[in-house]
């Protein structure tokens, strides 16, 4: 799946100072502004998911650029940032300074921000720490709540063959635990086989202390500093437009994610049929078309 810069892009890479080190950022440009009579389109802001795995897989989402800036980075730790050095970096708060620091450093007062899986926590926090900072959000198979994460995970592990069932009860220790957990994803992380190269290149990148530290020891396993972590109240308040993106057979079952989206009448909600936690890879054209639709009419 070709992605990154064209001819009609220009691309600009960069560090950008945090405590905790430099942040790995890319941002991707229309070469020659569109002809316009109102003022230029906002940039949009990728936030990736993880928590610790980089925006490799994020990449085809700089098709973007043909209408709009496209900030894409990876946060401390992971990637192309710096290391962390302690777990003082792995935290909510943390995230939201650096998020912060990053498009100030590049000079964006406002934007559009868009967060998938674990960053939709990040978007939905960074919001409510400055809430006029972003012109809308787009909310992309988000982590809201971390107890409605791993009921919904309960609710599909249930829907797994019985000895896969209980290989993860049982743990990784057990023999089976790798293929039932390589089931679990092939039927709501990622449908293509083998997984394509931005995911395997976010997975060559990615930092499992920082993944420990936040959630836990694998996706199944939750006890990192986000256990309590519970953003509703943030969506429930929303007063910006927000795109709800979920895959029918995705982690983030499109179930809660209605319910989330329910919260707030701001809200829009696009299911897309076949599709797991990596739609945006396994439909890319459907996926950046409905993105790019609400982008432009927000």
């Amino acid at each position: 799946m070709p992605h990154g810069p064209t001819a009609s892009t220009t691309v600009e890479n960069g560090l950008a100072p945090t405590p905790h080190g430099g942040l790995w950022y890319q941002l991707t440009s229309p070469a020659q502004p569109t002809a316009a009579t109102g003022p230029a389109p906002l940039p949009i802001v990728l936030l990736h998911g993880g928590p610790g795995s980089p925006s490799d897989y994020l990449a085809p989402l700089d098709a973007l650029s043909a209408d709009r800036p496209v900030l894409r980075y990876d946060q401390i730790g992971c990637g192309r940032s710096d290391a962390a050095g302690d777990n003082t970096a792995w935290t909510v708060d943390a995230h939201v300074d650096h998020l912060d620091r990053l498009t100030r450093h590049l000079g964006f007062d406002r934007f559009h921000l868009y967060g998938h899986s674990w960053g939709g926590m990040l978007a939905l926090a960074f919001h409510e720490a400055q809430p006029h900072r972003a012109a809308s959000l787009t909310l992309a198979s988000p982590l809201v709540d971390t107890k409605r994460w791993v009921a919904d995970a309960a609710i599909l592990i249930a829907e797994l063959p019985a000895p896969h069932q209980a290989a993860i009860t049982a743990g990784p220790e057990h023999a089976g635990y790798a293929a039932a957990e390589a089931e679990f994803y092939r039927r709501h992380f990622c449908n293509i086989e083998p997984w394509p190269t931005p995911i395997q290149e976010s997975d060559a990148g990615q930092n499992a202390l920082a993944y420990n530290a936040m959630w836990g020891p694998n996706e199944f396993t939750q006890t990192g500093n986000l256990r309590d972590e519970d953003r509703s109240g943030v969506v429930r308040d929303l007063t910006i437009p927000n795109l709800w993106l979920t895959g029918a057979d995705d982690e983030a079952r499109p179930e809660t994610i209605r319910a989330f989206a329910a919260l707030n009448s701001h809200s829009s909600v696009h299911v897309f049929p076949g599709g797991t936690h990596s739609v945006h890879l396994e439909q890319p054209g459907p996926y950046l078309a409905e993105l790019r639709a609400f982008l432009r009419n927000n």
